[in-house]
């Protein structure tokens, strides 16, 4: 190899070292534990769009909503995943400017909260659960909105009594006969009911978005620290993950397997049909229309009164509080 070869190859090397150390950091916690909704993230990594933006992103498990919101507002992590519900919650009883996390990009156009029973519980409208002892963990964020679909259903909630128990025991309880209902995600839950011996057909979903409940689920999160340091990083981590989201929704079946890279143990099945009932809250006819990643300023504003009255929280933030567009990618490139 000659010297100007060599100089050039040099040369190369040094520019890609360059740019691997301007790579932009982004510590990320996800809501829950590594499953089938985490899909659009890992998809977004695997196939190397962080990367092309210029960023090098960490994406680590989570432990409930709230506390993604409160990882991101304490600083412990630049970004998260996390239920706009729950910002709503924590910016009422924060409201000082230095605690105002942001959701950036809404990713589930309707929440996925909603209550599960089986046929052979003779409960089959929202009405029949007066009465009944549903079971599910307190920050359970359908625990926790049901008052706001009782309202919308006409249950009375004083006939309504609450069982607590941990994260999935309530739909193994569910599953023996021990339990008449069960709060939490009802359609995330059709596959892990079926391995559980339960066939689909006996179960009966109340989805709160079908019965009058219309309040944004989860979107990305930013620490209001982050948000002003490294706008540009912000941008561009929307920017992977709009294009990895679009090619989730695209092809389920083809992104599930960037999920069982990271965790080789998921059921895959049962992941695959998470997957799809999440497709089902994202690509809404609504953000068909509109654009992936927008939020309604108005519907934002109802949903934030009502869970303020549903929580018994002192103030409802305003909407712009809560969601900041400035960082979203153009209208054309969100559209599905």
């Amino acid at each position: 190899m000659n010297r100007i070869a060599i100089a050039a190859l040099a040369g190369l090397l040094l520019t890609g070292a360059a740019a691997a150390q301007e790579a932009a950091r982004v510590k990320f916690t996800l809501d829950w534990v590594i499953d089938g909704q985490q899909t659009p993230f890992f998809l977004t990594q695997g196939k190397g769009y962080f990367a092309q933006q210029g960023l090098s992103v960490t994406l680590d498990a989570g432990a409930g909503s709230a506390a993604a919101v409160q990882r991101v507002a304490s600083g412990t992590y630049d970004m998260g995943y996390g239920d706009t519900t729950a910002l709503i919650e924590h910016l009422s009883k924060n409201p000082e400017a230095a605690a105002r996390v942001q959701v950036v990009y809404i990713t589930q156009d309707a929440t996925p909260a909603g209550i599960i029973t089986l046929k052979k519980n003779g409960i089959f409208s929202p009405k029949d659960l007066s009465g009944r002892t549903i079971g599910g963990p307190t920050f359970d964020s359908a625990r926790k909105l049901f008052p706001i679909f009782a309202q919308a259903q006409g249950i009375d909630l004083a006939t309504v009594k609450w069982q607590t128990l941990q994260p999935g025991l309530n739909f193994s309880l569910l599953a023996r006969g021990q339990l008449e209902a069960a709060s939490g995600f009802p359609s995330f839950q059709v596959g892990n009911m079926e391995a559980m011996g339960i066939k689909a057909d006996e179960l009966v979903l109340f989805n709160y978005r079908d019965y009058g409940v219309q309040i944004y689920g989860n979107g990305i999160l930013v620490s209001p620290k982050f948000m002003q340091e490294n706008p540009k990083a912000v941008a561009a981590f929307l920017r992977a993950y709009n294009r990895g989201l679009k090619e989730t929704i695209a092809n389920p079946d083809a992104a599930i397997e960037y999920v069982r890279q990271r965790e080789p143990t998921i059921n895959v099945p049962a992941e695959l049909q998470r997957l799809k009932a999440l497709v089902q809250i994202i690509a809404t006819p609504g953000a068909r229309m509109n654009g992936l990643g927008e939020a309604n300023r108005t519907r934002l504003q109802r949903q934030s009164e009502g869970v303020a009255k549903a929580f018994g929280l002192e103030r409802a933030p305003a909407p712009e509080q809560v969601f900041n567009p400035a960082f979203l990618p153009p209208r054309a490139e969100r559209m599905l």
